[in-house]
């Protein structure tokens, strides 16, 4: 599965993106359930945050979703932090 996260907004107002994919890593089955968990509970349109807030769209195979701070659910918020961190 490949999982891209972009994320909107903020002070700066800057666009950041990172792409991950599961494709031989050992924690794939993990990865895919928690993107099914963070899409699940995500909206089908952009969602209005708060000022100088984080929007975010997650991307899968599966679809389309997108949250906002400070409303991210726990799968949400878990998603994000590891496609930023191990993505590219």
């Amino acid at each position: 599965m490949r999982i891209t996260v972009t994320r909107t907004g903020g002070f700066g107002g800057l666009t950041r993106r990172a792409t991950l994919s599961t494709d031989g890593r050992t924690d794939a089955a993990d990865l895919a359930a928690l993107a099914r968990s963070a899409l699940a509970e995500g909206r089908t349109e952009r969602p209005l945050g708060v000022p100088d807030g984080f929007q975010y769209e997650i991307e899968t195979d599966d679809g389309v979703g997108y949250c906002a701070d400070p409303r991210l659910t726990e799968a949400q918020s878990a998603l994000i932090r590891r496609v930023f961190a191990d993505g590219g």
